[in-house]
């Protein structure tokens, strides 16, 4: 009867476990971007509900970011970078998101070489 008890507590606190641990899922973005401050802007852009962790590399413009499905949506990852003034595979950046970023980080227009010098606010 011991052993009994003994194995359904393990069960129970197995399938608690199991219930509380998250899949996450990591993808690669293709986000615009040019310089340093795109960079923060991008990554700051993925602090958010669901989000584990995102870094952006600017030369390759891509963003890897790990997340959990279930609390937020790929989609919703580039509609927050939209919002933020950068465009992606997926999506677009309004014409107003895009017209507040600063000077230096204007891709659209850009060569693809940022002409920041590091001395703005961001």
């Amino acid at each position: 009867m011991k052993t009994i008890q003994i194995f359904l507590v393990l069960a129970f606190s197995a399938l608690a476990f199991a219930g509380q641990a998250q899949k996450t899922v990591t993808d690669t973005l293709w986000v615009n971007g040019v310089c340093g401050m795109c960079k923060d802007r991008i990554e700051l852009a993925m602090d958010t509900k669901g989000v584990i962790a995102a870094s952006y590399d600017i030369h390759d413009k891509l963003l890897v970011v790990t997340y959990n499905p279930k609390k937020v949506r790929v989609e919703d990852l580039h509609r927050k970078l939209n919002e933020v003034g950068h465009d992606t595979k997926l999506s677009k950046a309004s014409d107003e998101a895009y017209g507040n970023i600063h000077g230096c980080c204007k891709y659209r227009e850009s060569t693809g070489e940022s002409n920041c010098d590091g001395d703005h606010e961001h």
